[in-house]
């Protein structure tokens, strides 16, 4: 994977500067390291429910790391702001570019506390994408999904859920969780999800198209073995022993793949539209 572009300054370098608080352990560390790793949507209700620490947010200031990852990590949020400032433009909205905070062990974020076990997360309150590199290594290590367009598919999601914030998409689902059962709710969760997928999808061919990026032989398959990995299917079997369907929140392994691929293929915002869709 090349890059073309100019990388993002909406960067913010936390690390080393956060994990004062409390660091999820035992059982719940696990269970919610599992839930990290199906790549986290808007996390208003889950982040705040952790342990309160005693980290306060350190204030940084914006740009753009100069170190190889964080070069990286500035370069993919740099071709997201591109591809998504020309997608409002021509819904005649302004895109509003998220920051993308880069914590370890732990970050008080606008939606409450969370430990790196958590994973890379999107808070609407503060429109900020958080994450921790070292997920990266558990992407690879575990689940056998390493590489740079891996890593990018990761944060093209959770910019996907910035997207899904400023066009009101997330709300309007937040918003009817009231009047649903767990069960109505999940499945309109998975909706949520595999749009993030698809919104994902949509930045790599526009991203290729705008030669703002340039794919190379392997990528394409990288995210596309992440979208695999990271089903609910295949983690609950892997958690648990057995599937529950009425359970999943993010989508299985095959619909994971499916949405980022018509994303990657189509280009196509309109055809993006998972809660109308009957191809779930």
């Amino acid at each position: 994977m090349k890059f073309f572009g100019r990388g993002s300054g909406n960067v913010e370098d936390a690390r080393g500067l956060s994990g004062g608080g409390k660091v999820l352990g035992g059982g719940i560390g696990i269970l919610v390291v599992i839930i990290g790793l199906f790549f986290g949507t808007d996390l208003t209700g889950l982040v705040s429910q952790l342990p309160v620490g005693n980290s306060e947010q350190t204030a940084v200031q914006r740009g753009t790391p100069q170190d190889a990852a964080g070069t990286f990590v500035g370069n993919v949020l740099g071709s997201t702001e591109v591809v998504w400032e020309e997608q409002f433009r021509k819904m005649d909205k302004t895109y509003q570019k998220p920051v993308l905070r880069l914590f370890s062990e732990g970050e008080q974020s606008g939606c409450g506390y969370a430990s790196s076990a958590v994973g890379p997360f999107y808070c609407p309150a503060d429109e900020k994408v958080y994450i921790d590199l070292s997920f990266y290594n558990d992407l690879k290590n575990r689940f056998g999904a390493g590489g740079d367009f891996a890593q990018a598919y990761v944060i093209a999601h959770e910019v996907g859920h910035h997207v899904q914030h400023l066009l009101g998409i997330s709300d309007r689902v937040q918003q009817a969780r009231e009047t649903m059962s767990e069960k109505e709710y999940n499945r309109m969760s998975v909706k949520l999800e595999l749009q993030a997928d698809f919104f994902a999808g949509l930045w790599a061919h526009h991203a290729q198209q705008m030669k703002d990026i340039a794919l190379e032989e392997g990528d394409l398959e990288e995210a596309l073995t992440a979208a695999n990995a990271i089903g609910d299917d295949k983690l609950q079997q892997q958690a648990q022993g057995e599937v529950v369907p009425d359970a999943f929140t993010h989508g299985t392994s095959a619909q994971r793949m499916y949405w980022f691929k018509k994303g990657f293929d189509t280009g196509d915002i309109s055809q993006g539209d998972t809660f109308k869709s009957n191809e779930l």
